[in-house]
C-alpha cells in the first residue's frame, strides 16, 4: 500500500503563474492606451485604433495609427488614467498632473484598411494574419486555471486595501504576485506549494501614535499573513480550504518582497510598454497564446476579438460538459473574413465520445468566427476595454456598469456599458443540444 501511495505522489507536479498590478509600469501602458481606445470607441463605434503607449521616469509617449470620426484629448486622458491608478505623489518620479506626455498618433495606412472595410458588413476582412487561443477549465467557478486566478486576486485585493487607506498605508501602486500550486495524477489541484508577493512601499510608515517605523520586509510579510490573505481566501470556495492550509503550514514557502527594499517602483523603476503582459493578460500559462498582444487595439483587430470569441467558445466547451478543459484555436489571414483554422484540444478529457475534430467541426457549424459576426455576436463597439488592462482579460465578471469619458470638449458625460460579454453563457443551450448533453 505504501508503494501505491509512493507512485502516486511521484505523479504529482508543480504548475506556476504570476500576475501584475495595475500600478506595474507595463499596466499602466496598457491602461492607458485602452482608455484612449474606449473614449474614441464613445464618440465613433466604427473607430479603428492602435494605440501604443511607454511610460518611464517623468513621462509618456503615445504613438500609433487612428482613423477616428470624433476628436479626444489624448493627454487628459492619460493623466486621467495615471491618476485612477494612485501615481499621485511626486515623491514616485512619476506623476498625473506632472509626467510630460508625447503624442505621436496619425491615420491607419490605407492599405491596411482596404482589407478591413467592404461594403458588407459580414464581408469584413480579419485586420492582421495570426493565430489566436482561447482556454477554459473546470477547476475553478470563472473556468480559469487557479494558479492564475490566486495570482490575479492577490494584487487585487492588495491594491483594494491601498485605495481603500486603512491598512498597510505603506503601499505603493506597483507590485507582482507568484503562485506555485500542487497538482495530482488527476491535474487536481492539492496544495499550495509557494506565493511569492512583491509589493511597492514607502520607506517608512507612521503609526496612529505618530511614530514612525521603517517599512520592512518582516512588517509586510507579517500583514499579508493577517490582512491580505484571510481576505484572498474568499475568493473560490472550492479552494479556499488550500489557502486556509496554506497559512497553517510552518513549511509553507511565503516569499514577500525578497529582494529587501522596494521603494523605486512603477515606471521609475522600469520602463513600461503597451503589450508585455500577454501570459498574465490570459492564461498564466496553461493554455496558450498566439503572440498578439490585447490593448490599444480595436476590434476589428483579430488578435483581439478573435481571442475573446475563442475564449467564449472553450468557456462554453467546459460549461457544457463537453470536456474537463479545452483550448480553442482559430487563425486568419489579413483581409479574409472566414478563419484559416479552427482547432480544438481537450487534453483528453472530452465526455462525449468524440474525437477533438469532432468537436472542432460542430464548434465551426455552432459559431461564426468571422470578424464581424464575432463583433456583432460580443457586442465589441462598446467603450468596453479599459477594464481589461488590469488583472486579466479573461475569467472576469460579465456586468452592466455606468463608464465616464471625455467629449471633444473635454468635459466628462456617462454611458452604460457591458464588460466582459466574452464570459456570458448565452450560448450554452445550444451547445449542449449539438452535442447531446
Amino acid at each position: 500500500m505504501k508503494q501505491s501511495l509512493d507512485q502516486s505522489a511521484n505523479k504529482h507536479y508543480l504548475f506556476t503563474s504570476e500576475s501584475v498590478s495595475e500600478g506595474h509600469p507595463d499596466k499602466v501602458s496598457d491602461q492607458i492606451s485602452d482608455a484612449i481606445l474606449d473614449n474614441m470607441l464613445a464618440q465613433d463605434p466604427q473607430a479603428h485604433v492602435a494605440c501604443e503607449t511607454m511610460c518611464t521616469t517623468g513621462q509618456v509617449v503615445i504613438a500609433g495609427e487612428v482613423t477616428c470620426r470624433g476628436w479626444v484629448d489624448v493627454q487628459q486622458i492619460a493623466r486621467k488614467t495615471i491618476a485612477e491608478i494612485g501615481y499621485t505623489k511626486a515623491e514616485y518620479k512619476f506623476e498625473a498632473e506632472s509626467c510630460g506626455i508625447l503624442t505621436a498618433l496619425h491615420a491607419q495606412s490605407q492599405d491596411i484598411n482596404m482589407g478591413v472595410s467592404r461594403a458588407t458588413e459580414d464581408e469584413q476582412g480579419a485586420g492582421d494574419q495570426g493565430m489566436m487561443f482561447g482556454y477554459a477549465t473546470d477547476e475553478t467557478d470563472n473556468y480559469m486555471p487557479l494558479t492564475l486566478d490566486l495570482a490575479h486576486t492577490l494584487v487585487y485585493t492588495l491594491a483594494r486595501i491601498r485605495k481603500e487607506g486603512k491598512q498597510m498605508t505603506y503601499l505603493r501602486p506597483d507590485s507582482k504576485s507568484q503562485v506555485t500550486i500542487e497538482y495530482d495524477e488527476y491535474n487536481k489541484p492539492v496544495r499550495i506549494d509557494t506565493i511569492v508577493l512583491s509589493t511597492q512601499h514607502d520607506e517608512n510608515v507612521q503609526s496612529d501614535k505618530g511614530q514612525c517605523t521603517k517599512v520592512t520586509p518582516e512588517l509586510i510579510k507579517q500583514d499579508v499573513i493577517d490582512i491580505l490573505l484571510p481576505r484572498v481566501a474568499t475568493r473560490d470556495s472550492r479552494y479556499s480550504h488550500l489557502l486556509h492550509e496554506f497559512l497553517k503550514d510552518p513549511q509553507a514557502k511565503l516569499l514577500v518582497n525578497p529582494t529587501g527594499n522596494f521603494v523605486i517602483g512603477g515606471p521609475h523603476g522600469d520602463t513600461g510598454l503597451t503589450g508585455r503582459k500577454i501570459i498574465v493578460d490570459t492564461y498564466g500559462g496553461r493554455g496558450a497564446h498566439g503572440g498578439g498582444a490585447f490593448s490599444g487595439k480595436d476590434p476589428s483587430k483579430v488578435d483581439r476579438s478573435a481571442a475573446y470569441a475563442a475564449r467564449w467558445i472553450a468557456k462554453h466547451l467546459v460549461a457544457a460538459g463537453v470536456a474537463h478543459e479545452a483550448l480553442v484555436q482559430v487563425s486568419y489571414a489579413i483581409g479574409v473574413a472566414e478563419p484559416v483554422s479552427l482547432y480544438v484540444n481537450t487534453n483528453g478529457t472530452a465526455m462525449v465520445g468524440l474525437s477533438d475534430t469532432e468537436i472542432a467541426q460542430r464548434v465551426g457549424e455552432l459559431f461564426d468566427l468571422r470578424p464581424a459576426a464575432i463583433i456583432r455576436s460580443l457586442k465589441l463597439t462598446q467603450p468596453m476595454y479599459q477594464e481589461t488592462a488590469k488583472y486579466g482579460h479573461v475569467g472576469r465578471t460579465n456586468e452592466v456598469v455606468e463608464k465616464t469619458f471625455l467629449d471633444a470638449d473635454g468635459k466628462e458625460y456617462t454611458r452604460k456599458v457591458e464588460l466582459f460579454t466574452w464570459e456570458k453563457l448565452d450560448r450554452l443551450d445550444e451547445v449542449k443540444a449539438k452535442f447531446g448533453l
